[in-house]
């Protein structure tokens, strides 16, 4: 095993998204950059994301897709990297990409395309890349930082860390980086699960096992969040986008309300439907909005019994539409870090300077990318945050 450089002005912990952005644009600067993880290839949250294809970025990203305790903070790195600076990137690589929904932008091939880009680019800058590096203690120098890892020791200038959050522990996740903002008294904000499905309760799980692998339109609502997107029933509980988005509204014991015909107002539709077709059942007419194993589900949960629709009045089938566009669940939880796709909370931005990530308590300190208390919604706006924060940190370290 190769020991590492003694010196180099800027060291990067984590080769993610955020890490290997930050070293490519510090490298072009004329930095000597080191980037170190401790997983065996790097780039792996990059690999799985967008079902292997990478959603790299949205069309439509602005400060309003974020959460976080300080909603400004995310301006003005945003602003000066936005969507559409990496998308020219990724066009200058010649990387055949297409928008899927809502802005949502894909590699038309593989996620490996943007990872190679963005070795590329650490190539280029002539910024190095260390992988199986683990790194077993950090000390504050009077002009930097020591580093101890099982490759060596190193002294490094500026100390970048980018080794992201707690979701997915499976691909090396860990609260490393939280670990080193309280090393250095900078405070880190409770953490959650986001972008994560819900786990139902065996009881609902028994009344729906019929419906695994069915899918339909939603608005999803709870607390302040409201999402359109589609649900989608699991063996587990439910997924699908709209449940990933509002999980990062949910706390537990908490109802999510759902409207299960966005596009209609049912108890007005239903009304039409029996001038129109008076002889038709109502199942039958229901067909129409959702599909068989559906409509069978929501007419058993509401005890509601099928008849030509002639034969209820317009009160009733006010009644009924309203019932069925209607449904109001308490999740158990969500299936947790095992698979949420990002963490809620971090490294407390209020800390940091918002111009370039650098610790306004340490200076030389900078901190990027998911670690941050900086959370996108679902669709490509987490990996502009990467891209973004990288680059302000990159610009100045």
């Amino acid at each position: 095993m190769a020991e590492l450089p003694s010196r180099t002005d800027v060291l990067i912990i984590g080769a993610g998204a955020a890490g290997l952005m930050c070293a490519a644009v510090a490298g072009q600067r004329g930095r000597d950059v080191l980037v170190l993880d401790h997983a065996n290839k790097v780039g792996k949250k990059i690999l799985m994301s967008g079902g292997g294809r990478c959603n790299f970025t949205n069309l439509y990203t602005s400060a309003e897709n974020f959460y976080s305790q300080n909603r400004h903070f995310c301006k003005s790195a945003l602003a000066r990297y936005s969507q559409w600076d990496f998308v020219a990137l990724v066009e200058r690589y010649k990387i055949p990409y297409h928008e899927k929904t809502l802005g949502q932008l894909f590699c038309d091939n593989k996620s490996q395309n943007i990872v190679d880009l963005l070795l590329a680019e650490c190539r280029d800058a002539k910024a190095h890349v260390r992988t199986r590096c683990k790194i077993q203690q950090i000390e504050a120098m009077d002009a930097g930082f020591q580093l101890y890892t099982n490759m060596g020791k190193v002294f490094c200038q500026s100390l970048v860390v980018a080794c992201g959050g707690l979701s997915i522990p499976t691909m090396g996740a860990s609260g490393f980086g939280f670990d080193i903002a309280r090393q250095f008294d900078i405070k880190v904000v409770p953490t959650r699960p986001a972008l994560v499905p819900f786990v139902l309760q065996s009881q609902q799980l028994k009344q729906q096992q019929e419906l695994p692998g069915q899918s339909l339109l939603v608005t999803a609502n709870c607390g302040l969040g409201s999402f359109t997107e589609q649900l989608l029933f699991t063996h587990r509980g439910l997924s699908g986008p709209a449940i990933l988005q509002i999980s990062s509204h949910w706390h537990n014991g908490q109802a999510v309300e759902f409207d299960l015909a966005p596009k209609l107002n049912l108890p007005q539709w239903l009304a039409t439907q029996c001038k129109l077709l008076p002889n038709t059942c109502l199942h039958k007419v229901l067909l129409k909005v959702w599909r068989k194993r559906l409509v069978q589900y929501f007419l058993q949960q509401r005890t509601l019994i099928s008849k030509p629709l002639k034969q209820y009045s317009f009160a009733e089938l006010a009644e009924i539409g309203e019932a069925l566009q209607n449904w109001i669940l308490i999740p158990a939880d969500t299936e947790g870090y095992r698979t949420a796709e990002v963490t809620l909370g971090g490294v407390d931005t209020n800390a940091l300077s918002s111009q370039t990530m650098e610790s306004k308590k340490q200076p030389g300190l900078y901190f990027i990318g998911e670690v941050l208390d900086v959370t996108g919604w679902l669709g490509g706006y987490n990996f502009q945050w990467a891209w973004a924060s990288g680059n302000a940190a990159g610009e100045v370290v």
